[in-house]
């Protein structure tokens, strides 16, 4: 049996699920109707949602310090924007949400989309993956 979100009377969309094969907007229209999913990512098409409980050692006080480092070099740097936490939309089989991304705001690589996402490659993501190392040694 298929576990389903009610949207309406009339709509019943899937719930992501680990292991979900989607397209980007597939992964998107389910991930809408999932409020109180916290995180979810869709990399080279399978949906991974992540675990919400997080250490302060192997993840909080690492991403705090690149996110200081980051918000340094912004801050001396021109045209930089700093992210932490966005969604990017790289292509049609990825959108990944790393902890923080840098972008050159005009003339960068990626552009901000009407709906307020990264769409393409910033110029740096960064991840932390001691929280999340049995995913990212693998596919």
């Amino acid at each position: 049996m298929i576990a389903t979100t009610t949207i309406s009377p009339q709509l019943t969309i899937p719930r992501l699920e680990n292991g979900d094969k989607l397209t980007r907007r597939e992964f998107e229209r389910r991930y809408k109707a999932m409020p109180n999913l916290k995180k979810a990512e869709l990399i080279e098409g399978i949906v991974y949602i992540m675990a919400s409980p997080l250490r302060i050692k192997n993840h909080g006080e690492p991403h705090a310090q690149i996110v200081t480092w980051l918000g340094f070099y912004q801050a001396f740097t021109p045209n930089l924007q700093l992210g932490d936490n966005c969604t990017v939309r790289l292509d049609a089989d990825n959108e990944p949400q790393p902890d923080a991304l840098l972008r050159i705001k005009n003339g960068g690589q990626s552009t901000i989309s009407e709906d307020g996402y990264v769409e393409g490659a910033p110029e740096l993501i960064v991840e932390i993956a001691a929280s999340t190392v049995s995913l990212d040694l693998h596919q």
